[in-house]
């Protein structure tokens, strides 16, 4: 998952995921209602590694190997805030959002310019427009260089070119992302 995608998921999140195993597989079996048998069906394991993930007894225990910690993060991810993310969606698409970004900007100019790549911040309003292009790149598993060339064009427009005041020829390149936030409503 690249700085892109990072930023939208915690923009559309308003409280912090679990960030223990324990506390991820408690809000699991919660989610599924106690269903350890849910649980394990969701996780790929059976359901008696589920109960022995759980177990309150301290010799009874056995943790989840990596490969489990990284399946049961994504199941809580995947169930994390349903409605709240829903909502937080349409709220950007209807009415955009801010993007804030620490990355490297250059411009396709005339030669002898002084227009090489450098590293700006960069803090700009952007229209629904652009959250929804964004989120069906998401949608359809586009990869971190899509959403880039989405917000390349869409900075290029907004913040270099003033809305299509200025610098009407001006191509934008956008890399080297150090950070991605994204601010919703």
């Amino acid at each position: 998952m690249g700085q892109i995608e990072q930023g939208l998921e915690r923009a559309l999140r308003t409280r912090p995921v679990p960030s223990s195993t324990q506390a991820r597989l408690r809000f699991l079996l919660a989610a599924h209602r106690g269903s350890t048998q849910r649980v394990a069906a969701v996780l790929g394991v059976s359901q008696r590694t589920v109960q022995r993930w759980v177990m309150k007894k301290p010799g009874a225990r056995r943790p989840p190997g990596p490969m489990q910690v990284r399946a049961i993060e994504e199941a809580v991810l995947a169930r994390w805030q349903p409605r709240v993310r829903a909502r937080r969606r349409a709220q950007a698409e209807a009415e955009g959002f801010v993007f804030h970004t620490r990355a490297r900007f250059g411009f396709a100019a005339p030669a002898g310019s002084s227009d090489d790549p450098r590293v700006r911040w960069i803090t700009q309003d952007l229209p629904g427009e652009v959250a929804r292009e964004l989120f069906a790149a998401r949608d359809a598993s586009a990869g971190e260089q899509q959403q880039t060339v989405i917000l390349a064009r869409a900075l290029g427009h907004a913040y270099f070119r003033e809305w299509g005041r200025r610098a009407h020829g001006l191509h934008v390149s956008f890399s080297d992302v150090e950070f991605a936030d994204f601010s919703i409503g």
